[in-house]
Protein backbone atom coordinates (compact mmCIF):
# COMPACT_ATOMS: atom_id res chain seq x y z
CA UNK A 1 0.00 0.00 0.00
CA UNK A 2 1.47 3.64 -1.21
CA UNK A 3 0.87 6.09 1.91
CA UNK A 4 0.95 9.94 0.73
CA UNK A 5 3.77 11.46 3.41
CA UNK A 6 3.37 15.75 2.97
CA UNK A 7 6.61 17.37 3.97
CA UNK A 8 6.66 19.09 7.30
CA UNK A 9 5.91 22.34 7.55
CA UNK A 10 8.31 24.80 6.11
CA UNK A 11 10.21 21.70 4.63
CA UNK A 12 11.06 20.65 0.84
CA UNK A 13 10.22 17.72 -1.02
CA UNK A 14 13.25 16.04 -2.91
CA UNK A 15 10.97 16.82 -6.15
CA UNK A 16 10.70 20.54 -4.74
CA UNK A 17 14.52 20.28 -4.18
CA UNK A 18 15.57 18.96 -7.84
CA UNK A 19 13.24 21.64 -9.25
CA UNK A 20 14.69 24.49 -7.60
CA UNK A 21 18.79 23.06 -7.64
CA UNK A 22 18.03 22.78 -11.63
CA UNK A 23 16.49 25.96 -11.72
CA UNK A 24 19.55 27.71 -10.26
CA UNK A 25 22.12 25.28 -12.28
CA UNK A 26 20.32 26.90 -15.34
CA UNK A 27 21.28 30.19 -13.90
CA UNK A 28 24.42 29.66 -13.47
CA UNK A 29 25.45 28.76 -17.02
CA UNK A 30 23.09 31.58 -18.12
CA UNK A 31 25.45 34.73 -15.82
CA UNK A 32 28.24 35.99 -17.91
CA UNK A 33 31.43 35.57 -15.67
CA UNK A 34 31.86 37.71 -12.78
CA UNK A 35 34.29 40.48 -13.38
CA UNK A 36 35.73 40.49 -9.69
CA UNK A 37 35.03 36.67 -8.63
CA UNK A 38 35.18 35.63 -4.86
CA UNK A 39 38.30 33.42 -4.16
CA UNK A 40 38.81 31.00 -1.33
CA UNK A 41 40.43 33.42 1.48
CA UNK A 42 38.62 36.58 0.87
CA UNK A 43 36.90 38.23 3.46
CA UNK A 44 33.73 39.71 2.55
CA UNK A 45 30.51 41.08 3.95
CA UNK A 46 27.24 39.34 3.75
CA UNK A 47 23.90 41.54 4.25
CA UNK A 48 22.32 39.69 6.99
CA UNK A 49 25.31 38.65 8.86
CA UNK A 50 27.97 41.20 8.58
CA UNK A 51 31.42 40.16 8.16
CA UNK A 52 33.16 36.50 7.00
CA UNK A 53 35.90 34.90 5.11
CA UNK A 54 35.34 32.40 1.80
CA UNK A 55 36.41 28.96 3.21
CA UNK A 56 35.75 27.09 -0.11
CA UNK A 57 34.43 27.57 -3.42
CA UNK A 58 33.83 24.00 -5.23
CA UNK A 59 31.21 22.30 -7.06
CA UNK A 60 28.64 19.58 -4.97
CA UNK A 61 25.72 17.87 -5.49
CA UNK A 62 22.82 19.04 -5.04
CA UNK A 63 19.34 16.60 -5.39
CA UNK A 64 21.15 15.22 -8.00
CA UNK A 65 22.44 18.83 -9.71
CA UNK A 66 25.71 19.33 -9.77
CA UNK A 67 26.09 23.09 -8.31
CA UNK A 68 29.11 25.58 -7.77
CA UNK A 69 28.94 26.49 -4.15
CA UNK A 70 30.24 29.09 -2.19
CA UNK A 71 31.04 28.17 1.94
CA UNK A 72 31.45 31.79 3.73
CA UNK A 73 32.55 30.76 7.99
CA UNK A 74 31.17 33.72 10.28
CA UNK A 75 33.78 33.38 13.41
CA UNK A 76 31.93 35.88 14.80
CA UNK A 77 29.01 34.32 15.23
CA UNK A 78 30.61 30.32 14.75
CA UNK A 79 27.96 30.19 11.84
CA UNK A 80 28.67 28.56 8.39
CA UNK A 81 26.56 29.40 5.31
CA UNK A 82 27.02 27.43 1.57
CA UNK A 83 24.98 29.15 -0.90
CA UNK A 84 25.07 28.70 -4.99
CA UNK A 85 27.90 30.98 -6.54
CA UNK A 86 25.60 32.03 -9.31
CA UNK A 87 23.56 33.94 -6.51
CA UNK A 88 25.87 35.03 -4.35
CA UNK A 89 25.81 38.42 -5.10
CA UNK A 90 22.26 38.81 -5.67
CA UNK A 91 21.80 37.40 -2.21
CA UNK A 92 23.55 40.26 -0.14
CA UNK A 93 27.20 38.74 -0.77
CA UNK A 94 29.73 41.44 -1.06
CA UNK A 95 33.82 42.30 -0.90
CA UNK A 96 34.98 44.48 1.62
CA UNK A 97 34.42 47.92 0.96
CA UNK A 98 37.31 50.54 -0.44
CA UNK A 99 38.62 52.86 1.72
CA UNK A 100 37.06 56.09 -0.45
CA UNK A 101 33.54 54.43 1.10
CA UNK A 102 35.18 54.35 4.49
CA UNK A 103 35.88 57.97 3.90
CA UNK A 104 32.44 59.00 2.83
CA UNK A 105 31.08 56.67 5.84
CA UNK A 106 33.10 58.67 8.27
CA UNK A 107 32.00 61.91 6.65
CA UNK A 108 28.12 60.91 7.26
CA UNK A 109 29.12 59.64 11.10
CA UNK A 110 30.20 63.60 11.32
CA UNK A 111 27.58 64.84 10.47
CA UNK A 112 24.00 66.27 11.93
CA UNK A 113 22.06 63.68 13.28
CA UNK A 114 18.55 63.34 11.33
CA UNK A 115 16.51 63.81 13.99
CA UNK A 116 12.80 62.16 13.39
CA UNK A 117 9.63 63.01 15.18
CA UNK A 118 7.72 59.85 14.30
CA UNK A 119 7.21 56.56 16.45
CA UNK A 120 9.84 55.07 17.45
CA UNK A 121 8.78 51.35 16.48
CA UNK A 122 8.75 52.06 12.86
CA UNK A 123 12.56 54.31 13.12
CA UNK A 124 13.21 51.01 14.92
CA UNK A 125 12.16 49.07 11.82
CA UNK A 126 13.83 51.66 9.34
CA UNK A 127 17.53 51.63 11.94
CA UNK A 128 17.23 47.27 11.75
CA UNK A 129 16.72 47.08 7.80
CA UNK A 130 20.04 49.89 7.39
CA UNK A 131 22.25 47.33 9.66
CA UNK A 132 20.57 44.81 7.71
CA UNK A 133 21.12 45.82 4.39
CA UNK A 134 25.11 45.45 4.95
CA UNK A 135 25.88 48.96 3.39
CA UNK A 136 28.61 50.94 5.32
CA UNK A 137 26.69 54.25 4.13
CA UNK A 138 23.59 53.16 5.88
CA UNK A 139 24.91 51.76 9.28
CA UNK A 140 27.15 55.48 9.14
CA UNK A 141 23.82 56.83 8.78
CA UNK A 142 22.51 54.62 11.74
CA UNK A 143 25.54 55.69 13.72
CA UNK A 144 25.14 59.28 13.12
CA UNK A 145 21.39 59.42 14.33
CA UNK A 146 21.62 57.30 17.44
CA UNK A 147 24.57 58.44 18.60
CA UNK A 148 23.39 61.18 20.71
CA UNK A 149 21.17 59.01 23.04
CA UNK A 150 23.73 56.36 23.49
CA UNK A 151 26.14 58.16 26.31
CA UNK A 152 22.96 60.40 28.09
CA UNK A 153 20.39 59.00 29.72
CA UNK A 154 18.06 60.07 27.00
CA UNK A 155 18.51 56.81 25.12
CA UNK A 156 16.31 53.95 25.51
CA UNK A 157 17.95 50.15 25.65
CA UNK A 158 16.27 49.21 22.15
CA UNK A 159 18.04 52.49 20.45
CA UNK A 160 21.19 51.24 22.69
CA UNK A 161 20.87 47.60 20.93
CA UNK A 162 20.74 49.22 17.78
CA UNK A 163 23.35 51.37 17.88
CA UNK A 164 25.70 48.82 19.34
CA UNK A 165 24.79 46.09 16.28
CA UNK A 166 25.44 48.91 13.61
CA UNK A 167 28.78 50.00 15.51
CA UNK A 168 30.11 46.15 15.53
CA UNK A 169 28.98 46.12 11.90
CA UNK A 170 30.95 49.12 11.02
CA UNK A 171 34.15 48.08 13.33
CA UNK A 172 34.10 44.76 12.22
CA UNK A 173 34.58 45.88 8.07
CA UNK A 174 36.68 48.46 8.95
CA UNK A 175 39.01 46.25 10.91
CA UNK A 176 39.57 44.06 8.08
CA UNK A 177 39.83 46.68 5.94
CA UNK A 178 42.53 48.16 7.83
CA UNK A 179 44.48 45.03 9.02
CA UNK A 180 43.87 46.01 12.47
CA UNK A 181 42.80 45.22 15.83
CA UNK A 182 38.80 46.37 15.95
CA UNK A 183 39.58 47.41 19.33
CA UNK A 184 41.90 50.38 17.94
CA UNK A 185 39.04 50.64 15.36
CA UNK A 186 36.35 51.26 18.01
CA UNK A 187 38.12 53.65 20.07
CA UNK A 188 38.96 55.82 16.79
CA UNK A 189 35.20 55.35 15.65
CA UNK A 190 34.44 56.54 19.40
CA UNK A 191 36.60 60.21 19.56
CA UNK A 192 35.09 60.95 16.20
CA UNK A 193 31.95 60.73 17.31
CA UNK A 194 32.48 62.06 20.41
CA UNK A 195 34.18 64.83 18.87
CA UNK A 196 31.31 65.69 16.33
Amino acid sequence: MNTFRTPPKGGMTDAMARTAAALTATQAGSHSADADPFREGDSIVYAAHGVGRVDRIGVDEIAGTQLEMIQISFPGNQMTLRIPLSKARKSGLRKIVSRDIVDKAMAIIKGKPHVSKGMWARRAVVYQEKINSGDLIQIAEVLRDLRRNVDSLDGSFSERKLFEAAQERFVSEVAVLENSDPATVLQALTETMKAA
